[in-house]
């Protein structure tokens, strides 16, 4: 019988790899065929299960060989579709890289493989009165190289940043198979800032090996307060006065009405009854500090209109009110058999312009809408439910995302905060930018992957090829970062 020219390359990357590293079985590759954007299927030709970084650098470089397109993926959380398969490529999957290889608590930073997951560094350095900032609502699930690839936020974005404000150095293997090693253990650094300018690349410069990350001094005292109001503006104009104050506190987030009864049925989540909306807002600190923002916090809610003001009087509680809104969006599952999480940005001063829009849009299109965001630096995460088993259903959900997505250009902010441009969002970028603006984006891509195989079709729009770097020095070679082996 003859070989087919795929079973030969799988076959060829098997013999290169311990035996049990490469998956071919329908049901086995059934599991990677999609991420958490779940409208979107493509099964990949294998999966690669590697353990060690070794094992990662030797995949990349035979797909580079073989001119194989590859996706790197950790627990596939997504909501962009950016770790969705490629047609005729394989899938890298990197939740066994899962090892803290070393905390240091007198510099406050963990060295951690790709697969390890957010939570566990946090547990890792607790005993040592550490954490690590950045939480995404999946921090239980999801790993530290998807954070890496996506720039991912979470609910205290608002005081301490995204994930690049805390990867201070990583190490990676590059799309052409070269080996690079960016930033370090101290902010301290000389030259181009590389390290920033690979976080958020969506996985089209190459996959990272090892990351170092900056743990924070956990708060001496949390102040959380759960605020409800009769309408979704209300508690926007809320937001603004706190900000407004003068204050910063540690989280500041929204649930309105639809969200709100999606965590009750799913994590009997207990919230002020008959509110349209409710804020969420973490005062943390040094005992002083929070005691005298605690008495600025409670003038401001005290004009705001709400009709309740809870106070959490333990750690508790804290947790309680915590995990309705983590749980937000997969408790949406309760109310609907489908959604599409938005993730668009607009300044805080104009919310309560976007979700009247987006209110107004979605009672015209006879779509629900459930509205969660980190209210505090304007990330909207409007949660459009529909029906996929019903004809059209998918598409008005669709025509309504991207409404919302021009808006939030139009009112001066973003397609994306923090969960990337991935499949979804990639035909809205010229929205946001120039051609001239999306070339130099595409040139610098092709500057770590010539080849356009690391993560192909995601974030640009899929009319035009990637640009190419000219002959000659790699342009990392000639700014010395790199050499080649």
């Amino acid at each position: 019988m003859e070989t087919s020219p795929r079973t030969a390359v799988l076959r060829r990357l098997a013999a290169m790899l311990p035996a049990g590293r490469v998956l071919e079985a329908p049901a086995q590759l059934a599991a990677y065929e999609s991420d958490g954007l779940t409208a979107f299927h493509q099964r990949p030709v294998a999966v690669v299960v590697p353990e060690t970084s070794d094992e990662v650098i030797a995949t990349v470089r035979f797909c580079r060989d073989e001119k194989v397109p590859f996706v790197a993926r950790g627990s596939g959380t997504s909501l962009s579709g950016g770790s969705l398969p490629v047609a005729g490529g394989i899938v890298i999957a990197l939740n066994r890289l899962n090892k803290i290889l070393r905390l240091d608590p007198i510099q406050r930073i963990a060295v951690v493989e790709p697969g390890t997951i957010n939570l566990a560094v946090t547990a890792a350095a607790q005993p040592h009165g550490l954490h690590y900032a950045p939480d995404p609502s999946s921090q239980p699930v999801c790993t530290i190289g998807g954070n890496v690839a996506f720039n991912a936020g979470g609910a205290h974005c608002l005081k301490y940043g995204m994930t690049s404000n805390h990867v201070l150095g990583l190490k990676a293997v590059l799309a052409t198979g070269e080996v690079v090693e960016f930033g370090g253990a101290s902010r301290e650094q000389v030259g181009p800032d590389w390290t920033g300018l690979f976080v958020g690349n969506e996985g089209l410069f190459g996959v990272t090996l090892e990351i170092t990350l900056q743990l924070l001094p956990r708060a001496e005292t949390f102040h959380t307060v759960l605020a409800g109001y009769k309408t979704l503006e209300q508690a926007g104009d809320a937001v603004s006065a706190v900000v407004a104050s003068g204050l910063l506190p540690g989280a500041l987030e929204i649930m309105d009405a639809l969200a709100l009864e999606a965590a009750v049925a799913a994590v009997h989540a207990d919230y002020p009854p008959g509110c349209e909306a409710v804020a969420i807002v973490e005062l943390e600190g040094p005992r002083e500090v929070v005691a005298a923002d605690r008495v600025r916090l409670d003038e401001v809610l005290a004009k705001s209109g709400a009709v309740e003001v809870r106070v959490a009087r333990d750690a508790a509680e804290r947790m309680a009110i915590w995990k309705g809104r983590k749980s937000a969006f997969s408790a949406v599952g309760r109310l609907s058999p489908d959604f599409l999480v938005q993730d668009g940005v607009v300044p805080r001063r104009r919310l309560g312009e976007a979700l009247r829009k987006i209110n107004a849009w979605s009672h015209e299109m006879g779509m629900r809408c459930a509205n969660v965001f980190h209210a505090g630096d304007g990330n909207l995460h409007p949660l459009i439910l529909y029906d996929g088993r019903v004809a059209g259903e998918f598409e008005r959900a669709e025509k309504l995302a991207g409404r919302i997505l021009r808006m939030c250009v139009e009112l001066g902010g973003s397609i994306t905060g923090e969960h990337g441009v991935g499949v979804e969002k990639r035909d809205y970028l010229p929205d946001m930018f120039s051609a001239d603006e999306i070339d130099c984006l595409k040139r610098v891509r092709a500057a770590f992957d010539p080849l356009g195989i690391a993560n192909p079709g995601k974030m640009f729009p899929a009319v035009g090829a990637p640009a190419l770097t000219q002959h000659g020095l790699h342009p990392l070679e000639k700014a010395g970062v790199i050499s080649r082996e």
